[in-house]
């Protein structure tokens, strides 16, 4: 077992000197440790980029923006953040068409809804207008209205398994060493 010898110095400075109780035999222990703040994660400078429109806010018009957005007032017109996230607070009103990457809606939309990754209908949500997605969520209880085309996803790697022809898929099966039931007898 390694112990340290009276003339070592600790690996921290000790900012605070804290007493070591006579019960301690490790004198290293009571050393209070500095540590340098972790720098922030990718995720939380993210969310601190984002717009926030208040329920006093009226806005007629193209709405268009470079960062996420967090509506709670009034729109009409059309609402474009192509590469960013869209949520519809509770009190937001929009009649206009949306096209976004994430649309949250929690509020009332009359329009239709483009997103190129996921739409989210909340409960208290109330959608009139047609939605074009990769994914999408409607909770129980959220009213919705229209048609809902859901789009392939388009990254190449997903893309060419989902094309794969079912003669493929056959070729992939009868190449197999083990028996398949798709084989003739």
């Amino acid at each position: 077992m390694w112990k340290s010898r009276p003339d070592d110095k600790p690996a921290t400075e000790n900012l605070s000197p804290q007493p070591t109780p006579a019960t301690n035999p490790n004198p290293v222990s009571a050393v209070k440790e500095t540590r340098v703040a972790e720098p922030p994660r990718r995720n939380e400078v993210l969310r601190a980029e984002v717009g926030h429109i208040g329920k006093s806010v009226m806005i007629k018009g193209e709405l268009s923006g470079s960062e996420d957005l967090y509506f709670d007032g009034e729109a009409e017109g059309s609402v474009d953040l192509h590469e960013h996230t869209l949520t519809v607070g509770p009190n937001g009103r929009i009649r206009a068409t949306i096209v976004a990457r994430e649309i949250i809606v929690h509020g009332k939309v009359e329009g239709n809804v483009r997103a190129s990754e996921k739409v989210e209908l909340k409960k208290s949500c109330m959608l009139t207008g047609d939605i074009s997605t990769q994914r999408i969520v409607i909770e129980d209880g959220a009213f919705f209205k229209g048609a809902i085309d859901i789009q392939k996803d388009s990254r190449p790697e997903l893309r060419k398994a989902a094309t794969m022809s079912s003669s493929g898929i056959t070729a992939l099966v009868a190449s197999s060493p083990q028996g398949s039931f798709l084989e003739d007898k």
